[in-house]
């Protein structure tokens, strides 16, 4: 009895871009050491951001003690012409040091002698957009915080995606996707409104857990909040660990966006369903043609599914190559060429 062909299914580019999208979405789940690390500075980032904030608090009042702000805020309930309390999220916070070198005038003068008593400043913003970065003028992060710690909550909406700005880190930031993608994320977690007042969500429930009034105008530079070094050192902790925090986002996504790279390069090369399918079993995903259709090669051997499973397998907690391991890796590369000669 003559035995019957089986039909092989041809690759399109539709049926390529479902399966990269299982597979992506398979690599996010995994536990990886970058996964690992994303995972704990967020559960200790709302911890570390409260203790911050109860120190902050304590430097505030030091300054500006209750019993003045509530005259300060008797005045101006009853005079309309008093306007001097506002809430405030970020403060300027310094303490007394000493210079480590002179600073001189345009004419190379010397203004103030090294060892002269000088203030250390930073700027520390507790709102849910504040800086991460360190520098006392530094300012707004942007989106990233609030992407990175709000993730799941954005990857539960379909218009959102709270990886796009790594994703696209280096495109034009004006592309149309990305503004369109990054106008959902902001709109869901309310941060794209330009006044507290008019705050929603995420942000308005975050920013109101971190304000308290103070004496001045509304702008945190007018005034700066003088401490201890020791209190000043436990405040620049806690910023440096929210941007260690953003920066293991990112760090995540871009291993994950390694694979992905290898993984339509490989789909791209081949031709038919059944040697894409090999490649996502070889990764431990179990897909059916029936799951691709129904939803709607080269002759190099990294291309071989279970080869090119082998290689993004190894992408994972990636270490660096050394010289001589880089001599090895392209002698055995030249070594397959020639034999499929």
């Amino acid at each position: 009895m003559p035995q019957i062909k089986k039909h092989r299914i041809r690759l399109n580019q539709e049926y390529r871009n479902k399966i990269a999208n299982k597979i992506d979405e398979r690599l996010q789940m995994e536990d990886t050491t970058e996964k690992e690390r994303y995972t704990q500075l967020r559960e200790q980032m709302k911890p570390n951001q409260d203790k911050a904030w109860d120190l902050m608090y304590k430097i505030g009042r030091e300054n500006y003690p209750q019993k003045d702000v509530d005259m300060a805020n008797y005045l101006q309930t009853k005079y309309e012409n008093v306007n001097t309390i506002a809430p405030d999220s970020c403060f300027h916070v310094a303490y007394e040091g000493v210079r480590e070198e002179d600073e001189t005038d345009y004419n190379g003068n010397i203004k103030e002698k090294k060892g002269s008593p000088v203030n250390i400043e930073e700027h520390f913003d507790f709102k849910i957009n504040g800086s991460i970065d360190t520098g006392s003028n530094s300012r707004s992060s942007g989106s990233d915080f609030g992407y990175a710690y709000f993730r799941d909550e954005l990857k539960s909406q379909s218009e959102c995606n709270p990886d796009i700005n790594i994703l696209m880190h280096d495109k034009d930031s004006n592309n149309p996707y990305q503004r369109k993608i990054t106008e959902a994320n902001d709109k869901y977690l309310g941060m794209n409104c330009s006044g507290r007042e008019n705050a929603t969500s995420y942000q308005k429930e975050w920013d109101s857990n971190y304000s308290m009034d103070l004496i001045g105008r509304e702008y945190c530079r007018d005034r700066q909040l003088m401490t201890s070094k020791e209190n000043y050192d436990q405040l620049i902790f806690w910023k440096t660990q929210k941007s260690a925090f953003v920066m293991a986002h990112e760090n995540w996504i871009k291993s994950i966006m390694a694979q992905m790279k290898e993984v339509k390069l490989g789909l791209k090369g081949y031709k038919y369903l059944d040697e894409a399918l090999e490649l996502s079993t070889e990764l431990g995903l179990d897909i059916k043609d029936v799951d691709i259709i129904q939803t709607n090669s080269t002759g190099l051997t990294i291309f071989n599914p279970k080869n090119l499973a082998d290689r993004i397998k190894g992408m994972k907690n990636i270490k660096k190559q050394t010289t001589q391991e880089k001599i090895l890796a392209r002698v055995e590369y030249e070594r397959q060429l020639e034999s499929m000669k």
